[in-house]
């Protein structure tokens, strides 16, 4: 097959320096290899909370340094404990902020704490008896309200499906069920096939997992089967980018694309993946 061009690609899911874990890139330096590549966005995440300052310094160092380009950095919003849990007032900062992406708990998520084998006194919940939280309904209506992304995060395949639900009904449009194949979350082809049926969500693939002791997982083998038994139109190609065990994010990207290319996957479903459905979900169409 021919060689994949990174031109226009959108990745919304990349972390970068400053972390409390060491990144391959900071900000600015992922902002450098997007513009190289001719990328289109980029949304940082951070499982300490905001990236949406971040980005938006970012956007004016692009501006200073590379001058008029089509690349913009967007930032987002985590919903662990260190923001407080599911904080509304949180998410609307972030949002006012310029937040496009709404995650909810990673690290702090029970489901997390648990198959790490950490201890859940202070793990930030979503479901209590079958329902969501108080709380996750305003955060609803804010990412409804500012037409942003709800990402499922870190929790378990039950929670997701109670998750999507309720957002659905709170009439949240932009749904996103994060890395379902990763094993912390664990979430089997079935219930992934069913989400994407009953409702209509994308299921965000990555490019490698975290297997523990610093050794990563390839996904794509898994990812092509999964966009063969769902279809193209519900899965977003993204990275999960930034870790220094694995390539620097635009090396990555391309050796995700060009796999799949390699595998049959035709170029307008490429691109279908990579730029037009996170175009829609970032309101870039």
């Amino acid at each position: 097959m021919p060689k994949v061009s990174l031109k226009g690609v959108i990745d919304m899911h990349v972390h970068t320096n400053p972390d409390l874990r060491l990144r391959a890139y900071d900000d600015f330096e992922l902002c450098d290899a997007a513009v190289r590549v001719g990328a289109r966005a980029i949304v940082i995440k951070s499982h300490q909370g905001f990236t949406a300052n971040r980005a938006w310094l970012t956007n004016r160092y692009n501006k200073l340094v590379h001058g008029e380009n089509d690349f913009t950095m967007f930032g987002s919003v985590t919903l662990n404990r260190v923001v407080g849990g599911i904080n509304p007032a949180a998410v609307e900062t972030a949002l006012k902020l310029g937040a496009k992406v709404v995650w909810l708990p990673t690290q702090s998520a029970r489901n997390h704490l648990e198959k790490m084998g950490q201890p859940t006194t202070n793990a930030v919940d979503i479901v209590v008896d079958g329902k969501v939280v108080p709380e996750l309904e305003d955060v609803f209506r804010l990412v409804k309200d500012y037409n942003a992304v709800l990402g499922t995060a870190h929790v378990s395949p039950t929670e997701a499906i109670v998750v999507c639900e309720a957002a659905r009904k709170a009439g949240v449009q932009n749904l996103v069920v994060t890395h379902p194949e990763w094993w912390i979350v664990g979430m089997s082809v079935e219930d992934q096939i069913r989400l994407v049926k009953d409702y209509d969500v994308i299921l965000e693939r990555c490019f490698a997992q975290n297997m523990g002791g610093g050794k990563y997982k390839s996904n794509l083998p898994d990812n092509l089967e999964i966009i063969r038994t769902v279809g193209y139109k519900n899965v977003m190609v993204d990275t999960d980018g930034g870790q220094t065990e694995n390539p620097h994010w635009e090396i990555a990207m391309e050796q995700y694309m060009q796999y799949l290319a390699d595998h049959g996957v035709p170029m307008d479903q490429i691109n279908y993946m990579t730029h037009t459905i996170p175009s829609r979900l970032l309101g870039l169409e």
